[in-house]
């Protein structure tokens, strides 16, 4: 291989468009690693593979394949609907452009997937919502705590001048009230604390809440763990990422244990798995770990999917809701990203970190 075509290699291995290459067969010649994640496919092993043994799309779309090969014609399509191996579907626009080479026309596809486009889109607007949201709870926050620390510090004087010792009773309340409201608003504004960050194994932080829902539910919930064991350590901060984790985890736990399954136990799911040139916000990772929290509970009710990060929202009657506030506000110090995903019988809480924060790159 000379230079030039290692430079070649290298510029389409780090191209975040998925790119293809067929030969005049339509037989796979090549494909990038943005294809290979977009396909959940391995572009060696599916080395000279038919097309329609990588993805399926119609009829026509094959004939308009060959009719390319055979006319040298380039054309494009918009919102084509791909079938992956998995099963998966895909929206995508695509391009093809004829080649000749040795004789020979080849085919280079260049596939933009549309749900990813749209999936940064609703990133970007979440982040700013999240923004928004800190800056309205700051300014309340303020808003609250000054009267509250009048009110408190009214009732203290006022236990002071009062004679007799049963009438305390009451400015004792208002003094716990306050305090009470005062604990709630710092719970609201979450941590001011830095994260504390060292390289640590993002499976000790599952398995440190696997053990402490295990104790927890005392075997009314199976926990599946389905781990990656090649992802290195990351730089963040254990006991913050243990406390989000852990509020998403025992969410899942309460709505399980609300309802009654008529197919055996209820289960949550831990996965983890590595994606190659992922958006989170403005910036594009080379590599980021995904972990996934998996229950088979009752749902997230659909008027609720598009505020549950928000303070104060909640599903349950008891509930606070500052759990995935909270939750989203550590991910977010750590430069993640938060997804959730919701039907009655699965529910997908998806936690994105990068790896470039410091860890050594696989």
């Amino acid at each position: 291989m000379t230079i030039n075509d290692a430079l070649h290699r290298l510029l389409l291995d780090n191209l975040t468009t998925a790119t293809l290459l067929l030969n005049s067969q339509l037989c796979l010649e090549y494909m990038n690693p943005a294809a290979e994640m977009l396909l959940a496919v391995s572009g060696q092993r599916s080395h000279g593979q038919f097309i329609s043994e990588l993805f399926t799309e119609s009829p026509e779309a094959l004939s308009s394949l060959r009719q390319a090969v055979e006319q040298a014609h380039p054309f494009n399509k918009r919102e084509a609907v791909l079938t992956s191996v998995t099963g998966q579907t895909l929206t995508v626009d695509y391009a093809v452009t004829p080649l000749f080479s040795m004789g020979e026309t080849l085919l280079l596809l260049e596939v933009h997937p549309r749900d990813r486009l749209l999936r940064i889109t609703k990133e970007e607007a979440q982040l700013s919502k999240q923004e928004t949201t800190k800056l309205l709870v700051r300014g309340l926050a303020h808003e609250i705590k000054n009267p509250l620390g009048g009110i408190r510090g009214a009732a203290q004087l006022l236990s002071r001048e009062l004679p007799n010792e049963e009438l305390k009773d009451y400015t004792n309340v208002i003094i716990e009230e306050a305090d009470r409201l005062r604990n709630l608003v710092d719970r609201m504004l979450g941590s001011n604390k830095l994260p504390s960050l060292s390289m640590t194994n993002v499976h000790e932080v599952l398995e440190r809440v696997a053990n402490l829902i295990e104790a927890e539910s005392q075997g009314s919930i199976t926990l599946v763990r389905d781990y990656d064991p090649s992802i290195p350590d990351l730089l963040i901060d254990r006991e913050q990422m243990i406390q989000a984790v852990l509020n998403i985890v025992r969410n899942a736990m309460q709505a399980i244990a609300g309802q009654k399954h008529d197919m055996g136990l209820g289960r949550i799911s831990l996965r983890t798995r590595t994606l190659r040139q992922f958006t989170i916000g403005h910036t594009r990772h080379r590599l980021v770990v995904k972990v996934e929290i998996i229950d088979n509970g009752p749902g997230i009710p659909p008027e609720l999917q598009e505020t549950i990060f928000y303070p104060m929202v909640s599903g349950r009657a008891d509930g606070t809701g500052l759990g995935l506030a909270i939750t989203q506000n550590i991910i977010s110090q750590h430069q993640g990203l938060i997804e959730c995903e919701s039907y009655p019988g699965h529910t997908v809480f998806s936690i994105f970190l990068p790896l470039e924060q410091g860890a050594p790159t696989p």
